[in-house]
């Protein structure tokens, strides 16, 4: 059986919905389904260490045929076995190992190493889903800048320069069309690092404005969005780069994005707290207005 040796060229983060490929090699899976990887996808994966952003809706077309990408995983080899998504034994950029992009499908698919197949994109989905992406991006930054007086010690900065509350206290992320959830814990850990969590239930509706007039203001400049990408590879070190008012701002990211903010239409958060084993939570659901997208 034959693996590649190199990552998976990527072309998602540059926008594509379309990428001509050959077949690297075919895999029947132990639930019946064939695992599917190709020299270049623009299918973005979801990774199992940090899987905020899902898979992309997609179709391989390979003569005739159109097969449905059921899921699309971040898998890695060492030319002896495939491992898939929590499977992974190592991590990122170890030596002797290909990362790749993992397209799962019907277990009856045509397909053969060799063959030459045009992979695409739902431009709709994937449209809503970097809007999600982007407000995610934004909705932190407006957040670490409405709490940055909690903090009684000084921590790390974000891209703006702000105290990090959301690269401190980030317990899980999910990117959804048009909308993102993030869950932070306020408990004895970040206490510790200085962050005062009192009375942060009742300061609830002065963060939200404050938040929403943030995010008001940013959309407003139209700010051009990009990836900053260190090479094409899966495993190559991305960056979502916006320029903000004031101090462009860069974080690592490996999703996809708008390109300008104006394709947001609005952006508004909601914020709630809740009490999960005894430790508080703060979420906040950030949600996309229907303009341009």
């Amino acid at each position: 059986m034959t693996y590649p040796v190199t990552d998976t060229v990527v072309t998602y983060p540059s926008g594509a919905l379309q990428t001509d490929a050959t077949v690297l090699h075919v895999e029947q899976l132990p639930d019946g389904r064939r695992a599917v990887l190709l020299d270049t996808t623009c299918v973005h994966p979801i990774d199992a260490g940090w899987p905020d952003q899902g898979a992309d809706e997609a179709i391989l077309r390979a003569g005739s045929s159109d097969i449905p990408v059921l899921d699309c995983i971040v898998g890695a080899t060492d030319g002896t076995a495939l491992h898939l998504g929590r499977e992974i034994p190592v991590p990122k950029g170890t030596d002797g190992w290909a990362f790749v992009a993992v397209h799962i499908v019907a277990g009856d698919a045509a397909l053969a190493e060799g063959d030459h197949v045009s992979a695409s994109v739902d431009a709709g989905i994937r449209a809503r889903t970097s809007a999600g992406h982007t407000a995610c991006h934004l909705a932190s930054l407006a957040l670490n800048l409405a709490v940055a007086d909690r903090w009684k010690k000084e921590p790390r900065a974000d891209a703006l320069g702000n105290p990090d509350f959301d690269g401190t206290a980030i317990d899980v992320s999910l990117i959804g069309e048009n909308t993102s959830t993030d869950t932070y814990r306020l408990g004895k850990s970040l206490r510790k690092k200085g962050f005062l969590t009192e009375g942060i239930d009742d300061a609830r509706p002065a963060l939200t404005a404050a938040i929403n007039a943030t995010l008001a203001d940013w959309v407003a400049t139209d700010a051009a969005v990009h990836i900053d990408c260190d090479g094409d590879r899966l495993t190559d070190r991305r960056y979502w780069a916006c320029a903000l008012p004031g101090r462009p701002a860069r974080i690592p990211c490996g999703g996809t994005h708008v390109t300008a903010l104006a394709q947001l239409g609005t952006v508004r958060v909601a914020l709630f707290t809740s009490d999960v084993d005894g430790t508080s939570v703060l979420t906040m659901v950030t949600t996309v207005g229907e303009a341009g997208i």
